[in-house]
């Protein structure tokens, strides 16, 4: 009998090394072939499609792919707890110095283009629009759909929340028309929302309503304006080909930044999403392919 528990007590010491062993090998296993994808609401929809055809064709790596705005990836890259993180802007000053401060070295990547489209409720009679008459719209200069050859109604404004890439950069291309010393603002009337999904929802059921959103978002019951550069020029709609000839006024490169050069499985991604396969994913979803 003494015998016998010994030899018990010595092979539950066996199996439960073997066991340990085991475990931490296949945790190591697993952190090296999962990726982190957090940021932009614009790009999300296009991360999801990407991880999707990446995970089918790749079964051995998992992608997490989470929204929230480009300030919400960026802040989550300045911490260190995500591994690419997708912006609709580029990276500030301030939040590179920020993320040096903490061993953060930030790289950035275009990853597909975009075109923001100022889109109304299809009621609406207004078909085009410079930019310095969207920048009066915003700004409460114009408040009144007749002043820019509409129908006698107030305007009611419609803007992605101060987090958004989208936002930050509608205020410094159009509000501000690209001028850094312009500190024309957003009009405390305009309407925050959250999320693309929420401005589109309220276009659609307000014909005073005007917003943007990114030309992949916007479905095909909505107007959206043709916009001129200048009072005098060319009213163009966006679309990849406006975007490419840089006739469209309000378009952006999109961009997904790591910590330091990417290695192993995440340059791996990276040199995916760049490749004829996933770039015309990009096409599909409305947005502008990288190259």
């Amino acid at each position: 009998m003494k015998r016998f528990l010994i030899l018990l007590l010595l092979s539950s010491i066996l199996l439960s090394s073997c066991g340990g062993s085991s475990d931490s090998s296949s945790a190591e296993t697993t952190a090296a072939q999962y990726i982190e994808n957090k940021g932009s609401d614009t790009i999300v929809n296009l991360a999801l499609a990407w991880a999707e055809r990446y995970q089918g064709n790749h079964p051995e790596i998992r992608i997490s792919v989470t929204g929230g705005g480009s300030g919400t990836g960026i802040a989550a890259l300045i911490n260190n707890t995500v591994d690419l993180a997708n912006a609709s802007r580029q990276i500030k000053d301030e939040e590179i110095a920020e993320a040096q401060s903490k061993g953060v070295e930030p790289v950035e990547h275009i990853i597909a283009r975009d075109a923001i489209a100022v889109i109304v409720n299809p009621e609406n009679p207004v078909n085009e629009l410079t930019l310095q008459q969207i920048s009066d719209i915003y700004s409460g200069k114009t408040t009144n759909w007749s002043e820019v050859g509409g129908d006698d109604r107030p305007i009611v404004k419609l803007s992605r929340e101060t987090n958004s890439g989208t936002h930050v950069y509608f205020l410094e291309t159009v509000l501000r028309l690209g001028s850094k010393e312009d500190k024309t603002l957003f009009s405390t009337d305009t309407l925050l929302l959250p999320s693309s999904e929420g401005i589109i929802s309220e276009v659609r059921d307000n014909p005073n309503a005007i917003g943007y959103d990114g030309l992949g978002y916007v479905p095909d019951d909505l107007k959206m304006i043709a916009i001129a550069k200048e009072a005098g020029g060319l009213y163009v709609l966006p679309s990849i080909e406006t975007v490419n000839d840089k006739t469209y006024a309000i378009a952006r490169d999109l961009y997904m930044y790591t910590n330091g050069e990417p290695t192993g499985v995440i340059k791996d991604y990276l040199d995916w999403i760049l490749s004829d396969e996933a770039q015309q994913i990009v096409a599909e979803l409305g947005f502008v392919p990288a190259k």
